[in-house]
């Protein structure tokens, strides 16, 4: 087995498209402008087009897509938000950024928040379903719970480039969706990004100002902002990356259609989504009860793995004690392992890793 066989392949990714990277290097180091400019704005057009959404507004990093998303959507100190319990901190965080309560709500078993289990309270002012590892929430029940309590939806859709719920693209769904182009997601920046996108012309707007220090123009603040602003020489990058998107999550379903066809270990549970949802596996995460002993079988045949995490946010020091026992994500996190799935694999590379999983003896 080859010992080098990386999780993400980003290297590999840069030389396939090599050309066009460097051309995009060239063309923002040759026009010297590299705040706010037109590759920004070229990408913000793009990416609202490809996500069937009105308006995008590019941001600093995924977090800063999320604290940005609920404060233009006015959350903020005492107002409750509805939040997957096993989702990455990150979502976490940007709630209690803006000073808002965290209210965790279980998986169902597609990974994605659970619907059936969301309560409602007098403080609820917002949901952020998760669109976890490329799969995406079942928003139809989401939505229907927000229309009959005046709730706004934040989703958060750092995992899900491409993904769809009934033949629409996550990204012009109500209210405001956030994403991360961090280097390892399906659409990645060679660096932090991200990104809102909205139908809302409003929402936008206010956006705009609030990534850029909530000024209008330079030295002229209408409200206290904050600095968190798409770099060109990322937004340049994005740009090549999204013409490619397509092809890239293609390539993962082929990889995890061979998944689905050919694991064969007892006790493995295998990816469950939505049949009216498009997948994108941005990570391809399976359950076993000796979740351990197949990650140690597959690093000594030099098959790299990951957890998907290992710490729910409300066991971790940072919310430690805040939260109540929840059983359904702590199980999870106790039994998930996500396989390789980066589309520069090539068919002998993912025939070494179903061969190496097959050939597990527990």
């Amino acid at each position: 087995m080859n010992s080098k066989m990386r999780f993400n392949n980003i290297d590999r990714q840069y030389r396939a498209y090599r050309h066009e990277f460097d051309a995009a290097y060239q063309r923002v180091m040759q026009m010297g402008w590299f705040i706010l400019g037109p590759e920004v704005e070229q990408f913000e057009r793009e990416f609202a087009e490809y996500t069937d959404a009105e308006h995008c507004v590019g941001v600093a990093t995924g977090t800063d897509a999320l604290i940005v998303a609920l404060k233009t959507c006015g959350i903020g100190y005492g107002d409750d938000v509805i939040v997957p319990a096993n989702t990455y901190i990150a979502s976490w965080l940007a709630i209690d950024a803006v000073g808002a309560r965290i209210v965790p709500v279980e998986p169902d078993e597609t990974y994605c928040i659970d619907p059936g289990r969301i309560k409602i309270k007098a403080t609820t002012k917002a949901i952020m379903p998760v669109h976890l590892y490329g799969g995406v929430c079942d928003l139809d029940p989401i939505e229907r719970i927000a229309d009959k309590h005046g709730l706004k939806i934040i989703h958060d859709a750092a995992q899900a480039q491409g993904a769809k719920y009934k033949d629409k693209r996550i990204g012009g769904q109500k209210d405001i969706v956030a994403w991360s182009f961090y280097p390892s997601k399906n659409l990645g920046a060679f660096g932090d990004a991200g990104a809102i996108t909205t139908d809302d012309w409003g929402y936008a707007q206010y956006a705009r100002l609030y990534r850029n220090y909530g000024s209008p123009k330079k030295y002229h603040n209408s409200f206290k902002g904050i600095n968190s602003r798409l770099d060109e020489i990322q937004a340049a990058f994005l740009r090549v990356k999204l013409r490619h998107l397509d092809e890239m999550n293609d390539r993962r379903w082929e990889i995890a259609l061979r998944y689905f066809k050919e694991l064969d270990v007892g006790g493995l549970v295998l990816p469950n989504f939505l049949d009216d949802t498009m997948h994108v596996f941005h990570q391809f995460v399976v359950r076993h009860p000796d979740r351990d002993g197949l990650a140690k079988h597959l690093e000594d045949s030099g098959i790299p793995t990951l957890i998907h995490y290992p710490i729910p946010p409300h066991k971790s020091e940072a919310f430690r004690g805040q939260f109540d026992w929840l059983p359904i994500t702590e199980e999870y996190a106790s039994t998930m392992l996500s396989l390789p799935i980066d589309p520069f694999f090539t068919d002998d590379e993912v025939d070494c890793i179903v061969e190496a999983i097959n050939g597990w003896q527990q």
